[in-house]
Order: structure tokens, then sequence, then C-alpha cells
């Protein structure tokens, strides 16, 4: 009996020391391995340098696939070869999702680094002049996004009472300046800034181009865009996909963002 009890007891030991190690089985064993997909730069650090470490202790196998546009990530998602994506804001996610009939549902947020206008041929606001040139984003709602902070800096001027989530180039009302509007993909806008006057840029490809945010020479004032973290709805309750919640609300990846990521637009589940 004496022997049986010290044997259960060593048992106990070795399970939480396997646990304590990081060895230990996932925490849903029907799930090995999580398949993440970002966009390239710092949705894709911040999983490997904050998500990872987190998920491999509970023993998951985490991989990370990195996308340079915005149409391919939550097709992969609804196709299953992604288990979540990371790349998107709300506005985009509900208007692509409604196009193409996909069921994606998004669970948590994610420190984001904001749209900007950074210089081009021109060095500051100031030097704005009749036809500049201006790049910014084509996919419809990060173009209304640029539009709307062109409005904001009174560049253009928008028809009144339109929905700024959706607006387009149709919506201008005025252009006094007569900007050259030149709508490029993404990840085409810091490498626009040589043949343009100004370039619209997402925060993100900023950041993985090795623009600093603080160089910006505007940035947009709202917290809309706050990017979010999406799964299929199907999957949403499932234990794994808890987990991968829980690890992007976590303390650890809290500290890390505020570390690595400072300017960015944070997680409203944080608080100021």
């Amino acid at each position: 009996m004496q022997h049986s009890r010290r044997t259960l007891i060593h048992s106990a030991l070795v399970a939480t020391a396997l646990l304590a190690g990081g060895t230990a089985l996932a925490a849903d064993p029907a799930k090995k391995q999580i398949v993440i997909g970002t966009t390239v730069g710092d949705f894709g650090d911040q999983v490997k340098q904050g998500i990872r470490p987190i998920l491999e202790k509970q023993g998951y196998k985490v991989k990370l696939v990195e996308f340079t546009d915005y149409v391919r990530p939550n097709l992969a998602l609804q196709e299953g070869s992604l288990d979540v994506n990371v790349f998107q804001h709300r506005p985009y996610l509900d208007k692509f999702s409604a196009q193409h009939k996909l069921r994606l549902t998004p669970v948590f947020q994610v420190p984001t680094a904001p749209l900007g206008i950074y210089a081009g041929k021109r060095k500051s606001l100031a030097e704005v002049k009749l036809g500049s040139s201006v790049s910014l984003p084509n996919d419809p709602s990060n173009l209304a996004r640029a539009l709307v902070m062109l409005a904001d800096l009174g560049w253009i001027s928008l028809k009144p009472g339109i929905n700024p989530v959706t607006a387009s180039e149709r919506d201008i009302a005025a252009n006094p300046r007569k900007l050259v509007l030149r709508p490029l993909e993404a990840a085409q806008l810091p490498r626009s800034r040589a043949d343009v006057d100004f370039a619209v840029i997402n925060g993100n490809y900023a950041v993985s181009s090795g623009i600093r945010l603080t160089t910006a020479l505007y940035q947009e004032k709202s917290n809309a865009y706050i990017n979010v973290g999406v799964l299929k709805s199907a999957d949403v309750n499932k234990p794994w996909a808890r987990d991968v919640i829980a690890a992007y609300q976590s303390p650890e990846f809290k500290a890390y963002a505020l570390k690595r990521f400072p300017g960015y637009k944070l997680p409203q589940v944080w608080g100021k």
C-alpha cells in the first residue's frame, strides 16, 4: 500500500514537471497543430515572438503562414488551410464575408499600426500643391479609410451623409487641389513613395518595410480599425480556439506588445 502511494505521488510529480516544461499534450488533444495566417510584418512577428511561445507551452505546434495580399487569408481560412487569421479590421471582414458568402467570426483584437500618410517626393504636408500625386490602398475598405483621412486634412471633401466605411472615389464632392489619386495593392505602397508626392500606407506594411510610424506626416483619427483575429464561425467554441483567444488576451502577450509596439492602437479589452 505504501509503495503504491509513493508510485502515485511520483507519477503526479512527473506529470507536473512535464507541464512546467512545456511538453504536455495540447489542451485540445484533437488539435495538435494550429495554423495562423497573417500578412507579412508586425502581425507575423506577434505570432512568432508573442503567441507561439504561449501556445507551445501548452503543447501545441504553431505554424505561421504569411501573405502579401488581403484576399487569400480569408479564403484560406474558410477552406480550412488556416485555423486563424490576423490581418484585417472589422469593416473589411464584414464586407468581404458578405461578398464571398463566408462564415467567419472576429474573436479578439490585436495591437494595430494605424494608417498614415508618409512623405514621397514631398517631405511635409505644407508642400502639397495643385496636382500632387497620392498613392493609397486599392481594396475598398482601406481606400475608404484613406479618403476619410484626406478629407480630415482638408485636401478633399466627401459628399454629405455618405457612410465613411464604404466611401469611394465616386463620393468625392470636391478636390480643389486636383490631387491625382493612385490606388495600388497595399504591399506596393511603401515602394511607391519614389514615384508619388505622398503615400497613404497601411501600418503593417509601413513597419515591415522599415518605415517608422513616428515619421508619418499624419495618422488616422478613428479607432474603428483596430485589427481582429478571425476564426471560422463553426470553430469559435472549440477548446483550441479558446486557447488561441486566451493567448492573445493574456498578460504575457500584453506585456510583450506594450514593449515591442509603442504607438500602436491597442485592443479595447486592455483598457488604457
